[in-house]
């Protein structure tokens, strides 16, 4: 019983710490997942464009930061743009140590490879859109920015939502890695509870537990909103997605 005291939310309780911890890693995955949804429309468009240099930079682009070790790009991004900055301010005279803040490198290295992985969803996504669909709307007269507004987008996002989704489950737990830069995310969190109190089986469980929690309730979250985007959409065409 002394042991579950400290989860808890008094004075010698870790619990308090534990649920900003979650909050700081929902708020990094976020941050992530909306830097790789900009990155990965980026690099869905150069790989569908009928360009041979942006096509092959959108596979450079994918096939490297989907094949290198995550915490390895981490540690490139946080310590080797530190080391870089530093650098800078040395030459404008400044002497010290220029360190990236925690949560912008770890937010921009998990944007980066979610970008990898979003870049195929949204490019799935649009080959999945009826070639009918886009041939009948230029029939009608329907200019290209029109077309892209009330048929192109609008689909790429109903049948990008499962991409998403797991785009957003391997974010959250690539997430764990950034505990290496020092930001107070669960991972890190619960690392300085097990060590503080020698409760590492307790803390690391806690940690997991939670993990879970958000996972799973982002699974609700993105299952729901696929229902809701599928309802105003043909029986047809969702057979396609």
């Amino acid at each position: 019983m002394a042991s579950l005291q400290l989860l808890g939310f008094g004075s010698n309780g870790w619990g308090a710490l534990l649920l900003v911890a979650a909050l700081m890693t929902l708020a990094v995955t976020a941050t992530a997942l909306a830097i790789g949804a900009v990155l990965g429309a980026i690099v869905a468009f150069a790989k569908l464009s009928g360009s041979v240099v942006l096509k092959t930079l959108g596979n450079i682009y994918t096939t490297v930061f989907r094949g290198v070790p995550e915490l390895l790009i981490i540690y490139l991004i946080y310590f080797g743009g530190s080391s870089a900055v530093t650098s800078i301010g040395k030459w404008l005279g400044y002497e010290g140590f220029l360190g990236l803040p925690s949560f912008a490198a770890g937010a921009l290295a998990v944007g980066i490879i979610s970008g990898a992985y979003q870049a195929e969803v949204f490019r799935g996504a649009y080959l999945a859109i009826s070639k009918g669909e886009l041939e009948a709307a230029s029939a009608i007269g329907m200019h290209r920015g029109l077309r892209l507004r009330r048929i192109i987008i609008p689909q790429v996002f109903r049948f990008a939502i499962p991409g998403l989704g797991n785009v957003w489950q391997l974010s959250l737990k690539d997430s764990a890695l950034i505990s290496v830069t020092g930001l107070a995310e669960l991972m890190r969190t619960s690392q300085v509870a097990a060590g503080s109190t020698r409760q590492y089986f307790l803390f690391f469980i806690a940690g997991g537990i939670l993990y879970l929690i958000l996972t799973s309730l982002s699974d609700r979250v993105f299952n729901r909103a696929e229902r809701r985007a599928n309802r105003s959409m043909p029986a047809a065409t969702i057979g396609q997605a």
